[in-house]
This record gives C-alpha cells, structure tokens and sequence, in this order.
C-alpha cells in the first residue's frame, strides 16, 4: 500500500479545543462520514455528528452542567459515547470514563473519587449506578440514555467562553503501580497533542483514511482515535469489541486504512483460521504496543501490512513511536521507537542520573501535553514526578541513536489480555469477605493472555480452604470487573512480610517460579 501524504503540516492543533476540532472538521467536510457503528447500523457524517452534539450540549445544560463538573459515562461502545464527550468538551465540563463492566465496588470509587455530580448509563448500566449512587449526598442524578426523550436540535452555540486549550476535559482512571486506581487529569491539549503525533507523524492521517477502534470507549485508545479521525476529517469504524475471528474481515468490509491494537490482539489473531480478507484489505500501517517480537515478522508477512511499535499511557499519551522509514531493519526486536517531536525521553538509575547508553534504568518522559497530575492526590502526583519529568516506573534500554527497547514493566502492575489491573484494588476487595486475614495478588505468565491473576490468600481461623473454588471468586466477581477476577487462587498460613510489614510479592513470585504452580485453577476446574 502507498502511504497517503498528510495535508495539514501547517495547522497549529495544539492551540486547538475539541469543539473547535468538530467545527472546523463540518466546516471542511460536512457530508463526510465521521463516524459508523457496524452493530447499530448507525453512521453519522460531520454535520450530522455537530448537530447530535449541540443536543447534548442542551441536556447537559438543561441540568446546570457547567464548567468544571463531572460527568460519569458508563456505556458500552455505542454513538452517544463519542457525542456525549464532545458535548461535555463544549460545556466546559469533564468526563470522568466507568467501564461497563464494573461492579459496584470499582464503579463506586471512581464516582465518589471523582467528585461527579451526574451519570450517564444505559440499560445494561443503569442498576450498577444506581446502587452506588443511591442515598449520595449531595445527590448524584442519572441519566438513561435509552430512556431519554432528546430535545429538538439547538442553535449552535460552540464552546463555553470558558473552555480554553488548558481546561480539565478528561479525569481518565488509571490503575497505577500501587493502591486504587488515581484519576488522571487531562486537558484539551493532551489529546490535541496526540492528534498532532497521529496526524502529522505516524500514522500521517488524511480525510481518505477509514480508522477502527474495538476497544472500549472508557478507555483513552478509542477516544484518541476519534480526535485524530476528527482532524484529519476521515472516518472512525467503532465496533462493539474486538472479535478476533471476524476482525479483518470487518476491517475489510468497512474499507480500514489504519488501525491501533494491543496486549493479546495479535496472538489472538494469529490463532484464528486464515480468512480472504487478509490479504484483501486496504490497511496501509497497524500500530500496535507491546508486539510479540517472536511474531512480530509473522504478523506482517500473514497481514501484508507494515506493524508499528508505539510506546504510551494514560499519564503521558504518546511517548515513542516507530517510523515508518525505520521500521523494517527493528523487527522482531522489542524496540519501541524514538521520542515523538512533542516528547523528550530519558533512562535513569535509581538515583535519576542518568545512565550511559545501552544501560538499563526507568524512563522518564518530559514535554508539552502530558496529564496535569493526578486528581485531588498531591502526594502521588509528587511522586510521579522528578523535575517535570515524568517517572514511568518501567525498566528501558536506549541506544546512541535514541531508540528504546522495552524491558520490563512497572511493579504490581498486572496485565490480562489488554487489561492494566491493579493488584492492591483487587486485594482490597478480597480482604472484604469476612473469612479472609490477608490476600496478595501477582501476576503469572500466560501464552494466551499475557498474564493471569494469582491470588494467595490467609484465612481467618476455622475457614473452609476450598472456599477459593467458587465462593470468594463469586463474591470478586460481584463487586469487579470480570478481567480482575484472579483466575488462581492458593490458601497459605501466613505470607512473608518484608522489614516494613508489608507482603514481599518478590517472594511470592520467586516461591512459584513464574508459574501457577499449586493451588485452584477456577478456570480449568481442578486443585493443582
């Protein structure tokens, strides 16, 4: 495929807003279609996406939603989504993203967490969100999105006069290296300065790319896909989730050009059969974080399409991408690129100073549109930081030309299947039945999910062990997300404890050697 040239070199994104974004995106290309939801049979062109906006707008004013108030949306990938936080953008307000998969325990911390005045739902939401916010002082009011009567299309309006490059748009969760989850603060400039990587460096999008997102909405990928789809005036393909036997032929049928993926996406798609569309898409660049780079050389040959590192998080968006002219000769070697234009990178030691070249220590990320900090926890924001750079906590190497090749991730950080989980919220949910003392989470290698969750759990006197067969699993299951739900679980008499009366997790992965050894395996069924 030949890559299509990007036509806005010269456009300022970074003094941009999202609304001014849309406004400039239905001036240029009002009949283009901006966005399509497979599942629903909805499309939208830009016109069409401004007027359903300025819809939201009144709702959310129509209930004294203003400046600086948040909003929590928990829906599943649907078109309201996108509307939704493009009208909260107008507004001046600032959303604060639930997956629809929470329960009422992680859903509950976010809200009260968060501070929000209002939540959005839908049917498959709406009773989770009642339960957390029911007797909330002050009240929290609800609104059911399949329930909603929508006014008549507004006057246009654009954005608050308060709403301004800097403004909060974002509190987006994110699980950290240690305790709850922590809101992110992010302003308009950070997803803008992702748009100005996607736009003008990697991918390079155009109004003639198609781009699909299969991940969820409370998520950011979905949500920098759409503003870099906005600002290039091209299109974005939401499907419901990732289906990884029907996936190309998705991308296929709705004419893809460019596409983001991780975790266990590609191993996924790799084990599913071979399909024509594979080799009869128009796909031209796939960025992906975290390739398999035992694959990575099967995933282009199978695909016949060039597969791109790109290295970011919540806390910073993008930090290091792989170009497209640099990416053929780091195959298969774990590379993750070089700092983007908007991004500085540096590898410290414990100490922060900084280490020679080839010599492995923490990167750090300094630069323009990183978050603001996290929300209402000074001190965590204080730790994440070191002279305005910004402590990624993951182990890294660099060459002398700048490129990092990734070693190892941040600690008591677990990733399933694409999932960041925090291994202390689900302790801290563990520890909530009455018959346990203690729970410590780690995580164990996976070939399919990249890694499972482990739980070792101390009882209280006078417990049933095999209540890890189905009882406390039921009860995780009630109150998380069904990704946090360890998948082992080991009964011990006591856990080691480091000087500072805290479970040494080191000891726990060395006693188990990376792997599940013995215990209950809830998925297979059986006492190992």
């Amino acid at each position: 495929m030949t890559k299509t040239a990007p036509k806005n070199r010269d456009v300022p994104f970074g003094d941009f807003t999202l609304g001014r974004l849309l406004t400039r995106a239905i001036d240029q290309a009002p009949d283009h279609v901006a966005l399509v939801f497979p599942e629903s049979g909805v499309a939208l062109t830009y016109r069409q996406f401004g007027d359903r906006v300025e819809q939201w707008c009144q709702i959310l004013r129509g209930h004294s939603v203003g400046h600086g108030d948040r909003v929590g949306v928990m829906l599943t990938n649907r078109v309201e989504y996108p509307t939704i936080w493009f009208a909260i953008a107008r507004v001046g307000a600032i959303m604060v993203t639930i997956n629809s998969n929470f329960r009422s325990s992680d859903a509950r911390h976010l809200i009260e967490r968060a501070g929000t005045r209002m939540v959005i739902g839908e049917t498959s939401t709406i009773e989770v969100l009642g339960t957390v916010v029911h007797g909330s002082v002050p009240a929290i009011s609800i609104i059911d999105v399949d329930s909603l009567v929508h006014p008549p299309p507004a006057s246009k309006v654009g954005d608050s006069p308060s709403v301004v490059p800097e403004t909060t748009i974002n509190i987006q969760f994110t699980s950290g290296t240690s305790g709850l989850p922590k809101g992110c603060i992010l302003s308009h400039r950070y997803w803008l300065t992702m748009v100005h990587k996607n736009v003008i460096e990697v991918p390079g999008l155009t109004s003639n790319d198609v781009i699909l997102t299969a991940q969820p909405f409370s998520y950011m990928d979905p949500m920098w896909s759409l503003a870099s789809a906005v600002a290039a005036c091209g299109t974005l393909v939401v499907l419901d989730r990732f289906h990884p036997s029907t996936f190309w032929q998705s991308v296929a049928d709705h004419g893809v050009t460019f596409f983001y993926c991780l975790g266990v996406m590609p191993r996924l798609m790799l084990r599913s059969p071979v399909v024509a569309a594979e080799q009869q898409h128009s796909v031209r660049i796939v960025c992906c974080s975290g390739i398999p780079a035992n694959a990575h050389s099967e995933l282009e040959s199978r695909y016949n399409v060039p597969w791109l590192e790109t290295y970011g998080m919540t806390e910073i968006g993008n930090g290091a991408a792989m170009r497209v002219d640099e990416a053929a000769r780091h195959v298969g070697m774990g590379c993750i690129g070089r700092a983007t234009s908007k991004r500085e990178l540096r590898v410290v030691d414990e100490f922060g100073v900084t280490v020679e070249r080839g010599t492995e220590g923490e990167l750090l990320v300094r630069g323009v549109g990183l978050m603001d900090g996290y929300f209402d926890d000074e001190e965590a924001t204080a730790r994440a930081f070191r002279h305005g750079w910004f402590r990624t906590g993951d182990v890294v190497t660099m060459d002398h030309d700048g490129f990092i090749t990734f070693r190892q991730r941040r600690k008591d950080m677990i990733r399933r299947s694409g999932e960041n989980i925090s291994a202390v919220e689900v302790e801290r949910v563990i520890e909530l039945h009455s018959d346990v003392l203690l729970a410590a989470c780690v995580p164990v290698p996976d070939e399919l999910r990249g890694e499972e969750i482990k739980a070792f759990v101390v009882l209280r006197p006078g417990a049933a062990r095999h209540i890890v067969e189905s009882e406390l699993p039921e009860f995780c299951s009630e109150l998380l997300a069904y990704f946090k739900v360890p998948r082992y679980w080991e009964v011990r008499d006591e856990l080691p404890l480091t000087a500072s009366s805290k479970v040494a997790k080191s000891e726990l992965l060395a006693s188990i050697e990376g792997t599940a050894t013995s215990g209950w395996d809830r998925a297979a069924g059986v006492w190992q």
